[in-house]
């Protein structure tokens, strides 16, 4: 079991009670003028992370030596003053003391911790001119230095340098190889490393353990699990939290919670973190809050990625209650302030529902210090929700106050941009994309792809979309539902097989856009095909949205029993979106018996949502059956359910003309409805036979004059 925070402490206080103690004795029996008593008692001091008192121990030992010099070096660096420990070494050679390879791997360490890539590369040129490229402390510590900074391979030729490599190294290496997502050459670098019969550690294992993500890995797990247990690592909590986590991402929580049960006795506050991480990323939220009050049962204080994790796990309606205990909790530990955890809070108060914005707002604004993550969850809530107008404010607000704008700030204003169809407010966007550097970042190109074809340019999403590496399934889905949704099917599907040749990972999005292409085109039969498919030939199980995306696919196609059919078939409960997909394939076929039923559900399981009522109301006028739309009606205002009134917009000179029914708040209100009444009139004088016999003349007329009728209507 983990030690308390109070036990910490006083171990702490007491050991630099004993090292005061010690320098008292010391100075009383006048032992300080031995070198090595002095180094012990300054060791001792930086240990205590006392810099200052060691600073000064330093500063009066009479004869210093390379040990003293390297301790306040190594002093400095674990307390991440890189900067003073490079003033030190400086002053050690300007006291003609020689650098030793514990005077270089010492700032290497810090060097690495602070990622300083330039700083690095002159230690390395002193290394290499006072010749201890070979030295095995320096070596290693090099490259460290260049594998924490993602340049493996000038940790590689590091490497290749050494003529005995330790476990340290090889260490080094794979890690460095690891954190660039180099899956072979790590795994080709464990080989070689058991050849040369060095022995694997923790540090061996838990870097590779992380590159296995997914569940094409499984096996390859469970051989590296093996190797674990073999070598006695199998209980060290590194590689045990390591093991928790790759099984999880390879997709097997049950053989999780078996290395979990299996560390009793040994689990520390990441075991539990890691195992809570593992339910709700399976979406076990359930097992995940259990295992929330089980650790602090045993005594383990949340900490916060506990508290950031668990509330991840509160977007649920269902789960809305937890959210609310939880930040009750929150405020009663006194937590609010922490950004990290006000950050969680309001993305979980907007992900909840529509109506907890101003929740969320609330919170953002009670904040005293906000970071990137905090602007970025309210501009994105406001993307989300439809309130795209607040968001464009909220990105001129980031701006004037100096927020650095990062790739989710431009992903989301784009998507506001593109949902008002404000292509030249886009375009100014793009821009300033463009100059911050974000252009081919997936998220943003992705976004830019929205944005265009939502206007109707589509050779411009293909532009976005070919300035991207095209290496992410991110920018490919949002193509493939750009052409989707531009009525060019036949293209977006080429493209997922494209996609498919060039071996970009597929996942769930894909097949939601591939259903949406064969939905516009009529592809029934490949559509559910695909549906079916998707398990068994790409490993992705189908989720509410594909059979949503199926309903809609056989709806257009008048097939209703089939879509029913596909519902009742389906491995759990539908929800409301595919409720209300089915209710609109009703409305479309005019099916009243059927919509009658979908919307009982519905009615049931939104009560207060108003789109369910409008559909079923619309398909009562549709069919003339007034008494029954008369008592929707009724039932509406009897639940205090309203009509959302649908918005207007219009983009003139780059400023945005937003209108609903019956609106009086623009300042042009009066000129625009003269227009409206005028247009109205002429509508009204066509639909007359006098208007319409008018019209039907001018058909008859000559050839020529119809042609020239026909250009005067071009040029205007």
């Amino acid at each position: 079991m983990r030690r308390p925070l109070s036990s910490l402490i006083q171990s702490s206080a007491y050991a630099f009670y004993k090292v005061l103690t010690t320098h008292c004795h010391a100075l009383k029996l006048g032992t300080l003028a031995d070198v090595y008593t002095a180094n012990k008692i300054l060791n001792a001091y930086t240990r205590c992370k006392e810099l200052h008192i060691a600073r000064k121990l330093f500063d009066e030992i009479p004869h210093r030596d390379t040990v003293s010099w390297n301790t306040m070096i190594a002093g400095f660096v674990n307390c991440g003053n890189l900067e003073t420990a490079c003033k030190i070494l400086k002053n050690m050679r300007r006291c003609d003391f020689d650098f030793d390879g514990y005077s270089f791997g010492s700032l290497l360490k810090g060097v690495a911790s602070a990622y300083r890539l330039e700083v690095g590369q002159q230690l390395h040129s002193m290394v290499i001119k006072m010749g201890y490229e070979e030295n095995v402390y320096a070596g290693s510590a090099l490259l460290d230095m260049y594998a924490k900074c993602e340049k493996v391979e000038d940790a590689y030729t590091v490497f290749e340098y050494l003529p005995e490599p330790n476990s340290v190294s090889w260490n080094a290496l794979i890690a460095g190889f690891s954190k660039v997502g180099d899956r072979s050459t790590a795994f080709w670098l464990l080989h070689c490393m058991e050849k040369e019969g060095v022995r694997a550690e923790d540090g061996t294992f838990a870097p590779l353990l992380t590159l296995l993500d997914d569940i094409e890995f499984y096996k390859l797990t469970i051989q590296i699990h093996g190797k674990i247990v073999k070598h006695g690592l199998a209980f060290d909590n590194t590689v045990c939290n390591a093991m928790i986590t790759a099984y999880s991402e390879c997709g097997s929580i049950r053989d999780a919670r078996k290395v979990f049960d299996g560390a009793v006795g040994m689990r520390d506050l990441v075991t539990w973190n890691s195992m809570l991480a593992a339910y709700l990323v399976h979406e076990e939220e359930e097992l995940g809050f259990q295992l929330f009050l089980d650790m602090q049962k045993l005594g383990f204080e949340p900490d916060i990625y506990t508290y950031t994790s668990i509330l991840s796990a509160c977007f649920e309606k269902a789960h809305k209650s937890h959210g609310q205990s939880l930040h009750a909790v929150v405020i009663k530990r006194g937590l609010e302030y922490l950004v990290p955890i006000s950050n969680a809070l309001i993305a979980m108060y907007l992900k909840s529902n529509n109506t907890s914005m101003g929740e969320a707002l609330k919170l953002f604004e009670s904040m005293e210090l906000k970071d990137r993550v905090s602007w970025n969850s309210i501009l994105t809530g406001f993307s989300q929700i439809g309130l795209n107008e607040d968001a464009l404010k909220l990105f001129g607000q980031m701006r004037s106050l100096m927020v650095e704008i990062d790739h989710y700030a431009f992903s989301a204003v784009l998507r506001s941009c593109a949902d008002l169809a404000t292509l030249q407010l886009g375009r100014q966007v793009h821009v300033l994309a463009i100059k911050s550097g974000f252009e081919t970042n997936d998220f943003v190109a992705s976004a830019l792809i929205f944005l265009y074809s939502k206007c109707g340019i589509i050779e411009d999403a293909r532009k976005s979309f070919e300035e991207t590496p095209n290496d992410s399934s991110i920018a490919w889905n949002s193509l493939i539902f750009g052409y989707a949704q531009n009525g060019q099917g036949s293209i977006a599907l080429d493209l997922f097989f494209l996609m498919r040749d060039r071996k970009v990972r597929l996942d769930h999005i894909t097949f939601v856009a591939v259903l949406t292409a064969c939905s516009h085109i009529g592809l029934v039969e490949e559509g559910l095909n695909f549906l079916k498919s998707m398990e068994s030939d790409y490993g992705i199980p189908p989720r509410m949205e594909h059979y949503a995306c199926a309903v809609d696919l056989l709806g257009r196609a008048r097939r209703l029993g089939e879509a029913r059919t596909l519902i009742e078939s389906m491995p759990f409960k539908p929800d409301a979106m595919l409720w209300k997909t089915l209710l609109g394939a009703c409305r479309v076929c005019g099916d009243i018996e059927l919509a009658t039923q979908v919307a009982s559900h519905l009615l049931e399981l939104e009560p207060e949502e108003h789109c369910t009522y409008v559909l079923l109301s619309h398909l009562y006028g549709h069919l003339r059956r007034w008494d029954e739309k008369a008592n929707l009606t009724r039932l509406m205002r009897e639940r205090g359910v309203k009509k959302v009134p649908g918005w207007s917009w219009i983009e003139i000179k780059n400023q945005v003309h937003a209108f609903n029914a019956e609106d009086q708040s623009h300042p042009l209100c009066k000129e625009i409805y003269q227009m409206l009444g005028e247009l109205m009139e002429e509508i009204t004088w066509l639909d007359t036979d006098t208007g319409l016999d008018a019209l039907i003349s001018d058909f008859d007329e000559p050839c020529e004059s119809c042609d020239a009728k026909l250009l005067s209507a071009g040029n205007f």
